[in-house]
């Protein structure tokens, strides 16, 4: 989890130095900055239309360029940035079709979406029964292109569909039909306007909407209501002024008022005939235009910042980053999980199948946890008692949000947002060096899941998938956490009530081999072992002289045979003794065939002896690299060959041990207990310690 949301959190950095990287080239191919200032005066005519119709002015009564040059200039400074995006955004319009245009079914469907949403401007056209529409399609068409950049939402609505409902409204001919929140109260009384205009055109429609949403804005004309209007409002903590030389607000200043409905006030004042220009000077407005956006915490000039446009996109970023909803914070929440979710596809190693099926899985438990978790916290926001928990948390978001790295980060945000292409493209070359890095950092401690194919993944999934319905028990757990006995586990019990072996094995998960001890056997050198056998010799002598005093000797020709032995049945050495360094000695026991001894056969003991302390070669083991919770030996049982130095070895929760390569195979092939005890080797044995210390104390008496 830390690990996805570092690499995370590396995207997002390369992605803000990748965005100043562009601006230094545009600069450097043109000499020109985003937010550099630009002359309308120096602009084409097409090029000043194309930035009235962005801001939502209407310009049909102006022929010269010089009267579309200064109503930019009133409605606000021009900058490159805008420029650029307005000039895009008229090519994406006319690329796209009125696709996006709803048909309404009926009576029902009309109120849902028109009258009972009540949180923006909808503009329907209403198509009388065997009648031809208002506008042509071609001219629809190019209205929806008109109003949608304003978040102005369209529809058609066919009375030969549901024709009681149109003459229940009196819609006896085809008609236009606005629909906008009456009041300026969150989820207020929506009202229809018909459009009853003898002029049937795209610009005078628009200009006939655009007076109406006007309405809504509360407009001052003099110095007295502004002095009123600026005084702290505990009902309306956020104003939007707008100060400018013009006879109503551009379009989307209009648009903004309705989609920030109960949260932001929106105020426009007509400075045109403003008489005490000193009572703007106070208040800190030194220009005109002037966005201002007054807080408690004081006033911030919009449009001085970076990214910081005279668009509807551009301030509907800043003002929901100012003053977010609930709704904001949760898709912003959502977008952030899903891209930590996708990063497991990166981090995860191994076959193809294996990462998309983590994915999915990924994405569905972080989703699933994102949902459930904002619960909560819907539910603590209705109590009244967090009232000023909530104001200090807008507080503390206001002061970081008016800075100057967050105009940068909303500017990059509405960059990518624009082009995500470029988004998925370097996501997708993010992802790709993690999943480069992370092979090389797993490169010596690659496991054996991680080379498999896609068809033994699978295979492997199936089998974890039918041991989940067959045997959930032995599938789900690993070690048990708590301490209790293994005859009290019911677990244990449930096991054997099974019966496996007289219908089906149960499968178990093999995910538990790879938390199973592993390590490499150690020599400690030479002397030790000479040692041990020293001492063997000196007991085989002592034993064969007590021996020919009890028995009488058989042969002459009989010769002794000595092998070294080891007490398997309780996993530690038959002798007693321990040295200096803390290493068992190993005990020869001599069986004798015949009387006497002779030199060939003492040194025949010598050479032949093998200690029990995992020793070939007459080398001492290491026991301090030996896990303390293992029982000593020196042969594996799977294989029947003594442990030989630098072998990788590995214990089950039992106690014994074994190759690793020997112990793997005896597992995977679906016998999952210990060869020498039977004890399940997916269960912890947590009587061992006590049982071993308890064996070693009587040894050793």
């Amino acid at each position: 989890m830390w690990l996805k949301l570092f690499f995370l959190l590396l995207y997002f950095i390369v992605l803000f130095t990748l965005a100043r990287i562009f601006e230094a080239v545009v600069w450097y191919e043109t000499g020109m900055f985003a937010t550099q200032l630009v002359d309308p005066v120096t602009l084409s005519y097409k090029k000043l239309k194309t930035i009235l119709e962005c801001r939502g002015l209407g310009y049909s009564g102006l022929v010269e360029k010089k009267d579309v040059s200064e109503l930019v200039e009133k409605s606000g400074e021009l900058t490159q940035g805008e420029l650029y995006s307005a000039i895009k955004k008229q090519k994406e319009q006319t690329e796209a079709d009125g696709s996006s245009t709803t048909h309404f079914s009926g009576e029902v469907h009309f109120y849902e979406l028109v009258e009972d949403t009540k949180d923006g401007i909808w503009l329907v056209q209403v198509i009388a029964q065997d009648r031809e529409a208002l506008l042509s399609q071609s001219n629809w068409g190019k209205m929806v292109q008109k109003v949608s950049q304003f978040g102005i939402r369209t529809g058609t609505f066919n009375c030969s569909n549901d024709y009681r409902s149109c003459i229940k409204r009196g819609w006896q001919r085809s008609t236009l039909i606005m629909s906008v929140p009456q009041t300026s109260a969150s989820k207020g009384k929506v009202m229809l306007k018909e459009y009853k205009g003898s002029r049937v055109e795209t610009e005078q429609i628009f200009r006939w909407m655009t007076s109406h949403v006007a309405h809504r804005i509360k407009t001052l004309h003099h110095s007295e209501q502004l002095v009123e209007e600026w005084r702290s409002d505990p009902a309306h903590p956020l104003k939007m002024f707008l100060f400018a030389r013009l006879a109503q607000p551009p379009a989307f200043f209009s648009s903004l008022s309705v989609k920030f409905t109960g949260r932001i006030e929106f105020i426009f004042v007509d400075v045109r005939r403003w008489g005490n220009y000193s009572s703007l000077s106070e208040i800190g407005v030194t220009r005109s235009p002037a966005y201002i956006l007054k807080m408690p915490e004081g006033i911030y000039h919009y449009g001085n910042s970076t990214g910081e446009f005279l668009s509807l996109a551009a301030m509907d970023t800043f003002l929901r980053s100012v003053q977010p909803e609930v709704n904001d914070l949760f898709v912003f929440s959502l977008v952030l999980i899903n891209l930590l979710a996708w990063m497991d596809l990166f981090i995860t190693q191994g076959a193809t199948v294996k990462r998309f099926v983590v994915l999915i899985r990924t994405l569905g438990t972080y989703n699933s946890i994102l949902l459930v978790s904002w619960l909560p916290v819907l539910a603590l926001l209705q109590l009244p008692y967090l009232d000023l928990l909530h104001g200090y948390s807008l507080k503390l978001l206001r002061y970081a949000d008016t800075t100057t790295l967050a105009s940068l980060v909303r500017a990059d945000w509405t960059f990518y947002s624009s082009h995500p292409a470029l988004f998925l493209s370097t996501y997708l070359a993010h992802g790709l060096l993690v999943d480069y890095f992370e092979k090389k950092r797993r490169c010596g401690t690659r496991s054996q899941e991680d080379s498999r194919t896609n068809l033994e993944w699978l295979a492997s999934l199936w089998d974890w998938y039918t041991s989940y319905l067959l045997h959930p028990i032995a599938s789900l757990q690993q070690f048990p956490s708590d301490h209790s006995e293994w005859e009290d586990d019911p677990n244990f019990l449930f096991e054997h009530l099974a019966f496996p072996d007289l219908w089906l094995r149960p499968l178990v998960n093999m995910d538990y081999i790879k938390t199973l001890p592993t390590w490499r056997l150690r020599a400690a050198g030479q002397s030790g072992s000479e040692a041990c056998c020293e001492k063997a010799d000196e007991e085989t002598r002592s034993q064969h002289s007590d021996e020919e005093r009890k028995e009488p000797p058989h042969g002459s020709s009989s010769h002794k045979r000595s092998v070294c032995s080891v007490n398997f049945n309780s996993q530690l050495p038959a002798c007693g003794d321990v040295d200096a360094s803390g290493g068992r000695q190993c005990a020869c026991a001599a069986e004798s065939s015949g009387n006497g001894s002779s030199l060939s056969a003492d040194r025949a003991v010598k050479d032949n002896c093998v200690v029990s302390d995992c020793v070939s070669n007459h080398q001492h083991c290491d026991w301090s690299m030996w896990p303390c919770d293992m029982l000593q030996c020196s042969e594996c049982v799977v294989c029947l060959e003594t442990f030989v130095s630098e072998e990788v070895l590995m214990g089950l929760p039992c106690g014994h041990a074994f190759h690793q390569q020997c112990i793997v195979v005896w597992l995977a092939a679906g016998r999952h207990c210990c060869p020498v005890c039977r004890w399940p080797s997916y269960k912890k044995k947590l009587q061992r310690a006590a049982q071993s210390s308890s064996t070693d104390n009587t040894v050793q008496d």
